[in-house]
């Protein structure tokens, strides 16, 4: 799984870092960073869940 953000799109709301925080943080300079952009078997579920929360779509994934 490859993880990716349209940097355009998002608007740093947290909802997907409230959901997977290991993949994704938004810092205190109010940027969203994806910690880890090839994610383990373990924290699929988490990404595919930030993914259909994401209210700007912004938020994709590769098999």
């Amino acid at each position: 799984m490859k993880v990716s953000v349209d940097l355009k799109r998002c608007q740093s709301n947290a909802i997907c870092m409230s959901i997977a925080p290991n993949i994704f943080e938004v810092r205190e300079d109010g940027y969203l960073y994806i910690l880890n952009d090839s994610p383990g078997p373990a924290d699929h579920d988490d990404v595919l869940e930030a993914v259909e929360a994401c209210p700007t779509q912004a938020i994709s994934v590769e098999e």
